[in-house]
């Protein structure tokens, strides 16, 4: 699933060429999504000015005069930009065509999303999706103490509280299984037994882990692919003990580990990791 490094580097591949320009024409050839695109979405933003390329989360904010455009990218989605007057393929579901530019939804589950909010609903920031969403890690408020306070009385393994992105967005299975090592902790500890020293380390280890993701242009697994066309590289520089169950750690060399927590895989250093 594309995380927060990928769908940041969407952003800012996106950001690039959107922002300030017109969009002539929204084309959907598959409103059938995770939630049906709305079908006067296309007469809403015809002719209407990007003002804003942002994001919340996973979730991508395309600001017009009028109202906010939501897009998920989903399990394994992208958007990207591709050649005017280049055909469409199998599961390319929606078209932003600009006047020097075309952006494709790619979507082979369909289980993204391109959702309206108009502004005479309220504050983006009170959307439903966005609502309760945690703290972004790049926010300066964003320390051991917040996370500390987050984990306060909860008893679910420390991996599941950062993947329930109530104290903290962006940090999906990937990069949980990644920041964990970085700090030290064994992903089944309680998140409420994990002191605010180690908190502090795992905050730390959280934004240097999703900081390396950014500048490699985010993962190369799957399908994802940045705004570009292009594969990240976090793999191949900087992944420690992700997918690499029956290998050595590259600290102590203990063999990583592999266990399912919530019916995702989780991978961990035995040795380098302390309850």
């Amino acid at each position: 699933m594309p995380e927060l490094p990928e769908v940041e580097t969407t952003r800012r591949g996106i950001d690039a060429v959107i922002t300030g320009k017109t969009l002539r024409r929204l084309v959907v050839r598959e409103p059938r999504m995770r939630w049906p695109i709305p079908a006067d979405m296309p007469s809403l933003l015809s002719d209407r000015t990007v003002l804003e390329c942002a994001r919340r989360g996973k979730y991508l904010l395309l600001r017009f005069e009028h109202g906010t455009q939501i897009v998920h990218l989903g399990m394994s989605g992208s958007l990207r930009s591709v050649p005017s007057g280049e055909a469409p393929r199998k599961h390319d579901h929606v078209d932003w065509i600009f006047e020097h530019a075309t952006l494709r939804l790619h979507d082979p589950r369909r289980f993204g999303a391109v959702l309206w909010h108009p502004d005479s609903d309220g504050p983006i920031i009170a959307h439903p999706l966005l609502a309760k969403l945690g703290i972004e890690p790049f926010d300066p408020r964003f320390d051991g103490a917040w996370l500390h306070q987050q984990f306060r009385g909860r008893s679910m393994a420390i991996k599941q509280a950062l993947l329930a992105g109530s104290a903290v967005v962006g940090v999906g299975n990937i990069y949980a299984s990644e920041s964990l090592f970085r700090a030290g902790i064994d992903p089944r500890t309680p998140a409420s037994r994990v002191s605010l020293a180690r908190c502090t380390k795992l905050a730390d280890s959280i934004r240097a882990t999703l900081a390396d993701a950014l500048a490699s242009g985010g993962s190369t697994l799957r399908d994802y692919v940045g705004a570009t066309g292009q594969p990240g590289s976090y793999f191949d520089i900087h992944a420690a003990v992700y997918e690499r169950d029956g290998r050595p750690c590259r600290v102590c060399s203990t063999i990583i580990r592999r266990l399912v927590q919530g019916q995702r895989a989780t991978y961990y250093c035995p040795r380098c990791q302390r309850r």
